[in-house]
C-alpha cells in the first residue's frame, strides 16, 4: 500500500488559467487527483479580462510524487505554473525558532540593572547559593535538547548539523504545548565519551537535559551515566516518550477488552532505544511476559547472534519461557503486538495467529508494520504513530507536560515511578465515558494533557524525595 499524502510534502502552485475557461479548474484538479496529489486548499489570487491567477496547496507523498503533481498540472492545457515551492522547506528557511529578552532595555537605568554591573550581583549571589540559579537565571524553564545526529527520525546516522531541523521542531513543542524554554544542541562527535563530558560541561546552565536522536546502544549508556553524575532530568526521549505515551494507550486498551496486565503476552518487533524503554515500563506496572524480536528473531538467554550490552540485559529480563524462532513463531497467541520496527514487519498472516480481543501497536512511520485497514478485522484495538489514523501514538503527548513538572519541582532526575505516573495520567485524560476503540489516547492537542502529566510528576517527585521545591499545583 503507498504512502499517503501529508503535509511534509506539501506543494504551493501559483497556476494562471485563461479568463473564461470555468471547466479549467475542473480539469487542473482533477489532473492532480489522478496521480494521487491531495489538494487541500485553492484560493483565486487575482482576476483579469485575461486571466485568472489561483493559488493551490496540494499535498504528495514523497519528492517524486510533488513532481508529478507538477507535471500533471502544467500538462493542463490553459493552465500555465507561474510559481511553485516546496512549503515545508520555505516554512524550514531561517529555522523555525528565535530567542527573545524577557526584559526591556530601554533606559541607562535598564541597562545599569540587567547589564554587566547588575549581573555581578546576581553572579555574586549565585556563587554563594549555586542553588539561586533557578530563581535569578533561564535555568528554572530551560531545557537542553540534544543530539549526535546518529539516530534522526529513522534516517540513521545523517550526521550532527543535520540534525538540527529536527532539534529546532523539538524546542517548538516544548513552547507550545507546556511553555517550556529550550535550546537545541547538535554535537558533532560519535565517541560516548566526548557526548558526556561535553553534556556534563554544559549542563549548569538547563535545568533539564532532552536526548534526541541518539543511535542505540550509545543511548542507553550515555543517558545513565550523565543520570548519574548530573543533578538534573536527564530524559532520553526517543526511549520514555514512547515507552510514556505506550503505556498510556495499552491502559485504556486494557480497560477496553478486559485484558490484565499481568496475563499479557507481548511481543516486541524492534529492540532498540524504544523497544527497550516500552518493555521496562510494561515490567514495571506488571506485565510479566514480554518476548522481543529483531531482525534474526526472537531475543532469548543464550542467544549469541546480533547482540549487544542491552539485548543481553534484555534476554536476561524478558522471555520467561525461552521461546526462540521467527516473529512468526513466537506471536502465537500473543494479546498485543507493539511495533517498533519497520514497514510491513507483520504479514497478516502473523497477526492471525494472535490471541482474542488482539491489540495491535504499529508504530513505524510512516508506513506501519502493518496498515490499520488490513488489521482491522482481526483487532480489537489498532494504533499507529501516524496522525491520520486513530490512535496516534505521539511522544508529544509526554515530554512537555514530565518536563514542565520536572522543572516545576526542580528535580534532580525523572523516575521510573514519574513516567508511569505520566503514562496514568494521559489515559486518565480519556474519560470512561469516552473511551472506544478508536479513541484510547488524547489527541496532541488536547490541552488537558500536558497540566495533566506536570501534577502527576509532581506529585511523584515530591513523594520520592527528588524534587527540590514543591509548586502551587504540586
Amino acid at each position: 500500500m503507498g504512502i499517503t499524502p501529508s503535509a511534509q510534502h506539501s506543494v504551493m502552485i501559483r497556476v494562471e488559467l485563461d479568463a473564461g475557461r470555468p471547466d479549467l479548474v475542473g480539469r487542473l484538479a482533477t489532473a492532480i487527483g489522478e496521480v494521487g496529489g491531495d489538494i487541500v486548499a485553492l484560493d483565486t489570487v487575482e482576476e483579469s479580462r485575461a486571466v485568472v491567477l489561483r493559488e493551490l496547496i496540494v499535498n504528495a507523498s514523497t519528492e517524486e510524487h510533488a513532481k508529478e503533481v507538477l507535471d500533471a498540472a502544467e500538462g493542463v492545457e490553459g493552465a500555465r505554473i507561474v510559481e511553485t515551492f516546496d512549503r515545508t522547506f520555505r516554512l524550514h528557511e531561517g529555522g523555525k525558532i528565535e530567542m527573545d529578552p524577557r526584559v526591556e532595555l530601554d533606559t541607562l537605568q535598564d541597562l545599569g540593572t540587567a547589564g554587566a554591573q547588575g549581573a555581578a550581583r546576581v553572579a555574586q549571589a549565585i556563587a554563594r547559593n549555586p542553588d539561586l540559579a533557578f530563581e535569578l537565571t533561564m535555568k528554572r524553564n530551560m531545557v537542553a535538547v540534544i543530539t549526535d545526529g546518529t539516530a534522526v527520525l529513522g534516517l540513521g546516522d545523517i550526521g550532527a548539523i543535520a540534525g538540527m531541523p529536527v532539534m529546532e521542531g523539538k524546542s517548538m513543542l516544548f513552547k507550545g504545548f507546556a511553555d517550556v524554554d529550550s535550546y537545541p544542541i547538535c554535537l558533532d562527535t560519535h565517541d560516548p565519551d566526548e557526548l558526556i563530558e561535553t553534556i556534563t560541561a554544559i549542563a549548569p546552565a538547563f535545568g533539564g537535559i532532552n536526548l534526541e536522536d541518539i543511535a542505540a546502544p550509545v543511548c542507553f549508556a550515555v543517558e545513565d551515566r550523565l543520570k548519574e553524575t548530573l543533578d538534573i532530568p536527564v530524559f532520553h526521549d526517543d526511549q520514555h516518550g514512547t515507552a510514556i505515551v505506550t503505556l498510556a494507550a495499552l491502559i485504556n486498551a486494557c480497560k477496553l477488552t478486559g485484558h490484565r496486565m499481568e496475563d499479557l503476552k507481548v511481543v516486541v518487533n524492534g529492540i532498540g532505544a524504544s523497544g527497550v524503554a516500552c518493555s521496562k515500563i510494561l515490567m514495571d506496572v506488571g506485565v510479566r511476559n514480554i518476548i522481543g524480536c529483531d531482525t534474526r528473531g526472537a531475543i532469548y538467554k543464550g542467544r549469541t547472534e546480533n547482540m549487544n550490552f542491552m539485548k543481553e540485559w534484555y534476554a536476561e529480563n524478558t522471555n520467561p519461557e525461552g521461546l526462540e524462532g521467527t516473529l512468526g513463531d513466537v506471536i502465537e497467541d500473543a494479546t498485543l503486538f507493539l511495533g517498533l520496527s519497520g514497514p510491513g514487519t507483520l504479514p497478516l498472516e502473523f497477526l492471525k495467529r494472535m490471541g482474542e480481543d488482539a491489540i495491535v501497536f504499529a508504530m513505524a512511520n510512516p508506513v506501519p508494520e502493518i496498515m490499520p485497514e488490513e488489521a482491522a478485522p482481526y483487532v480489537a484495538v489498532m494504533a499507529t504513530g501516524r496522525s491520520d489514523y486513530p490512535n496516534q501514538i505521539n511522544n508529544v503527548l509526554a515530554f512537555p507536560g514530565v518536563f514542565r513538572g520536572a522543572l516545576d519541582c526542580r528535580a534532580r532526575q525523572i523516575t521510573e515511578g514519574m513516567k508511569v505516573a505520566a503514562g496514568e495520567a494521559i489515559a486518565e485524560v480519556v474519560s470512561d465515558d469516552e473511551l472506544e476503540p478508536d479513541y484510547i489516547i488524547p489527541s496532541v492537542f488536547n490541552e488537558a494533557v500536558a497540566p495533566a502529566v506536570a501534577k502527576k510528576v509532581v506529585e511523584v517527585a515530591l513523594a520520592e524525595g527528588v524534587a527540590r521545591h514543591a509548586p502551587a499545583h504540586g
